[in-house]
Order: structure tokens, then C-alpha cells, then sequence
């Protein structure tokens, strides 16, 4: 897990946040409730947010993750999530900005005791094309769990290859993903 220094701030500016070691852990169900309450807790916080779904790995059930909850927070436009700011920031999240995805804004929430990292939040403006595919990637291995556990045995051999850098392991990820969500936008 990442333990991020006390005066770390947004890295806004850097290409990639330091990478963390990779820690696969059971899928532990109370990850659903500790999403639904941050998605209200981030809905209360600022009005611009529309809506918040959980996503990633922690959403599929069964299969093991980083635990690190993925929240996608939508908003009508990036006008509005950048307005937003403040009160995302206020709620304890650094501001990574696009952090090298056009559209989107990213926040990281850590435990403010312990320093690890809890929370990746993907912000995007309503219609982005994101939304779409982040949802239809949950949806669709939640529908089919043949699957769930083979995306489960690749995130295994690619945290068995990248034990110490969570961006190697995210780029390993990536050549598995992208075919299966091109399959899943398909369906949903």
C-alpha cells in the first residue's frame, strides 16, 4: 500500500503518483457499504456531483483486489467538477487533475492515521464515454464469473510479476482489460 508523506500534495504535475507496493487481499463484502457511504458522503459534499458508482475490482464480488475502493463521481460537465474542487479537497482527497486521462479528474483519498491509500475517485463529466466503459467492465464481470476469475488469475500473475510497483501492475493489467471491455460495451 502506498504511504503517501504528510506534505505529498497533488503531484499534478508529475507524471505518475510514486507506485506502491501490490497487496491482493479476499473479496471482503463490507467494501460495497464503505462505497455507498462515500458516495453519499461525496454527494453531500458538493451539489455538482450527480452521481457515484462503485467500480473496479472491489465491486466484483468474489474475486480478489488492492484493497482500494474505485469510485467514478459523475458531474454535468467539467466546469462544474473543477467548481467542485474545494469541497472534494475538503473532504480529505489531493487533486490529481487529468493525471493523464483527457476528461477526467483524479482523486486519491488516503487514511489520514495510517497514510495508505483507500480511495482512487475518477471524476468525469455526464456522457463521457468513461462512464460507459468503466460501468460496462463492472457489469459485465459481474455477469459472468468464468470470466471474473480469469480476469482474478491475470490481476494474480500481474501482481506475482509487479510485487513492488503498482503502476507496472496497472500496465500489465491494461493488455488483459482493454479487450474485455471492448466485449463488454457490446452488451451493455
Amino acid at each position: 500500500m502506498l504511504r503517501l508523506a504528510p506534505d505529498a500534495g497533488s503531484n499534478h504535475n508529475q507524471a505518475m503518483l510514486p507506485p506502491y507496493n501490490v497487496r491482493l487481499v479476499p473479496h471482503d463484502p463490507q467494501w460495497a457499504g464503505q462505497a455507498n457511504d462515500e458516495a453519499v458522503r461525496l454527494e453531500a459534499a458538493s451539489d455538482a456531483i450527480l452521481a457515484v458508482h462503485h467500480i473496479g475490482s472491489t465491486s466484483i464480488p468474489g474475486i480478489v483486489a488492492k484493497p482500494i475502493l474505485d469510485l467514478m463521481a459523475v458531474a454535468s460537465d467539467l466546469e462544474s467538477l473543477e467548481d467542485a474542487r474545494p469541497e472534494i479537497e475538503a473532504l480529505g482527497y489531493a487533486w490529481h487533475g487529468e493525471y493523464g486521462l483527457a476528461g477526467r479528474r483524479f482523486c486519491t483519498l488516503c487514511d489520514p492515521a495510517s497514510g495508505l491509500r483507500k480511495i482512487h475517485l475518477h471524476c468525469y463529466a455526464e456522457g463521457d464515454p468513461s462512464i460507459r466503459r468503466h460501468l460496462s467492465f463492472r457489469d459485465y464481470l459481474r455477469a459472468r464469473p468464468a470470466e471474473a476469475r480469469a480476469y482474478e488469475q491475470m490481476k494474480r500473475g500481474c501482481a506475482a510479476k509487479h510485487p513492488d510497483d503498482s503502476n507496472a501492475y496497472t500496465g500489465c493489467k491494461d493488455r488483459w482489460i482493454k479487450p474485455v471491455e471492448a466485449e463488454a460495451l457490446k452488451y451493455y
